[in-house]
């Protein structure tokens, strides 16, 4: 792979400005359908967080088995319907952006392509405030606690206040009582399954305990989800149920309460998605950055490299040097806005100018540093596509 990338970037005209993103299309498109596979027949949402470029959500969508998109904002879920990227969007995360809001119950065919989730009757009091008179039905879905709770402790993603069945219900309701809106689809999110690595060779007794939680998670969820879904089924009918993320795609499916499975960071693998024990790796997105420094010959630095990512700070969010193989991030200095040291054997062989390829900790937010996606096939670069911000985006 190391090669193929050096061979496809030697055959542009002229080097690309760095970080140099590239994504291999072999790489994704097999773990499209290692998803796809892995899903059991129910349709796999994508994820656009975890992507952030255009033509890969496309991309995604054209492959059987996917069906709509689960976009994290509603500025870009209305960006996607007006670009005729998806007419199916569910927006995963409530949303208080006014501006955004009230373009959406302006407009019948957004709002009939939208779903915008909830979590508190509050956020439809927001959506009210922003009509400008009577119009479509907005799409509801609720955002409902998945995390698993065991000895009075919540373990999981601190993201929705419902939990109990009763709660939920009540929600509903107000939502299915209340003019200009519709109730259509529900989450449940289980990202103490899906985003903790649980198969990593140097921690076998956390990864078992991991494993073991993810377990007990499950088996908890699924008694959850069925209850739910017979209180819910009094209410009103459901179009959809979302569950999953790219690291349970096969456990959420089995629940027969799901209808679908959300997942977007299994299509491009980053760092964190290494050492899972329910599916094998394929990375399919590298950044490339080159040597400007050798400050000793035992070391390399290139320009740039601070692509750290989001969530609790530690080794695991630093972008990963991936080759040549054997070169590492010193312990003082790490992954740098302007410049990254590099030891390890390779980096005595390293020249200025050279070129270094990294993993970034997580899929999506690579491409929140750059304008062009190289897409590679083979040894050749058969695209070069804008991301978000190459489009002038910013959500």
């Amino acid at each position: 792979m190391w090669s193929r990338l050096d061979a496809a970037l030697a055959t542009l005209p002229e080097s690309p400005a760095t970080p140099i993103a590239v994504v291999d299309l072999d790489a994704f498109d097999a773990n499209a359908d290692d998803l796809v596979r892995r899903a059991g027949g129910k349709p796999v949402r994508v994820a656009s967080k975890s992507l952030r470029v255009p033509g890969l959500i496309e991309r995604a969508l054209a492959h059987d088995g996917f069906a709509g998109v689960l976009a994290y904002t509603v500025a870009e879920a209305l960006w996607l319907h007006d670009a005729g990227i998806s007419d199916d969007i569910v927006v995963a995360y409530p949303s208080v952006d006014t501006v955004a809001l009230r373009r959406l119950t302006s407009s019948p065919a957004a709002a009939a392509a939208i779903t915008l989730m909830i979590d508190d009757p509050a956020h439809l009091d927001v959506v009210d405030e922003t009509r400008r008179a009577p119009g479509a039905s907005v799409r509801i879905a609720l955002d409902i606690d998945a995390g698993l709770r065991v000895g009075g402790q919540h373990i999981g993603p601190k993201r929705s206040p419902l939990f109990d069945t009763g709660d939920i219900v009540a929600l509903a309701r107000k939502v299915v009582e209340r003019d200009g809106f519709r109730l259509v689809g529900v989450m449940t999110y289980e990202g103490q399954v899906a985003g903790v690595q649980d198969d990593v060779p140097d921690q076998r007794t956390k990864s078992l305990l991991v494993r073991r939680l993810k377990q007990a998670s499950m088996a908890q969820l699924e008694v959850r989800r069925r209850e739910i879904a017979d209180a819910l089924a009094d209410v009103t009918e459901l179009e959809f149920w979302n569950g999953g993320g790219s690291g349970s795609v096969q456990a959420t499916a089995a629940d027969g309460a799901v209808t679908e499975i959300a997942a977007g960071s299994g299509l491009l693998v980053p760092g964190i998605f290494d050492h899972y024990a329910s599916f094998e790796p394929r990375p399919a997105a590298y950044f490339g950055l080159r040597v400007t420094r050798k400050p000793s010959p035992a070391l390399a630095t290139v320009h740039g490299g601070g692509l750290i990512a989001s969530g609790a700070t530690g080794e695991d969010r630093s972008p990963v040097p991936w080759a040549p193989p054997g070169l590492h991030l010193t312990g003082l200095e790490g992954a740098g806005e302007v410049q990254t040291p590099l030891t390890g054997h390779p980096a005595a062989l390293l020249d200025i100018g050279d070129l270094v390829w990294f993993r970034h900790a997580k899929s999506g937010e690579l491409f929140e540093h750059v304008r062009d996606v190289h897409l590679v096939r083979g040894e050749e670069v058969v695209d070069v596509v804008p991301s978000y911000r190459g489009c002038d985006l910013a959500f």
